[in-house]
């Protein structure tokens, strides 16, 4: 086995599609370059490229993938233990079959953006496994194949539990909630300000009329 992968941007597909890896650990475990990665994510390279799992191949464990999914400062590690063995082991759980999940994101974002307006970018690329990138392109309406978007729920699709859903809602909400108590205070001190100085104007403007009493009035008795 070589120091990369077998089948590199097959791999990165797969890696793309079904981990929260970074595309920088991507990039190095697949020996490509971190734009590329990005490419595929953003579904502008690799098409037509069918997903690779190199769990089934036997080059990485899942273990070593959830570790790196918690530490991205880690490097993905190439396993180098007998592949046919991996792969029958693998088989037997009959659980991790790739399945494409390019469009699933997209869709998912969609339905996303049209139900759930307040999650944030980075919130909803969580949710689905993708990028701020591609969540902010699809809001905008430039994603480049919006047109043949359908939207889906992510929960539905598999792309994250109902807990972990519902997590980012209430946590959008209360920020939402945060920031709207915060504009209220800001537009009733902007209020204050305001009313304070007409008053002080008001008070201005009366001195100004009292003077002018007293020097007629003093204009007057001489």
């Amino acid at each position: 086995m070589s120091d990369g992968p077998f089948m590199p941007k097959a791999t990165a597909v797969w890696l793309v599609q079904n981990t929260t890896l970074s595309f920088k650990q991507i990039a190095n475990f697949c020996n490509l370059h971190e734009l590329e990665i990005k490419g595929i994510a953003d579904g502008d390279v690799a098409k037509g490229i069918k997903a690779y799992s190199p769990i089934l191949a036997g080059q990485l464990t899942r273990e070593e993938i959830d570790v790196c999914s918690k530490d991205k400062e880690r490097s993905l590690k190439l396993n180098k233990k007998n592949e046919d063995v991996l792969v029958s082991q693998e088989r037997k759980k009959a659980k991790y079959t790739p399945l494409s999940k390019r469009k699933d994101r997209p869709d998912s974002i969609l339905w996303l953006v049209k139900n759930f307006s307040q999650l944030s970018d980075g919130q909803i690329a969580k949710l689905v496994g993708s990028t701020k990138g591609t969540v902010s392109l699809i809001k905008k309406r430039t994603y480049w194949n919006l047109s043949s978007l359908t939207p889906k729920d992510p929960v539905i699709l598999n792309l994250c539990s109902q807990l972990q859903f519902e997590k980012a809602v209430e946590k959008a909400n209360r920020r939402v909630a945060r920031e709207k108590k915060l504009k209220e205070k800001e537009a009733k001190a902007e209020k204050a300000k305001v009313e304070e100085s007409k008053v002080e104007e008001s008070k201005v403007e009366e001195s100004k009329v009292e003077e002018s009493k007293v020097e007629e009035s003093s204009g007057q008795e001489q």
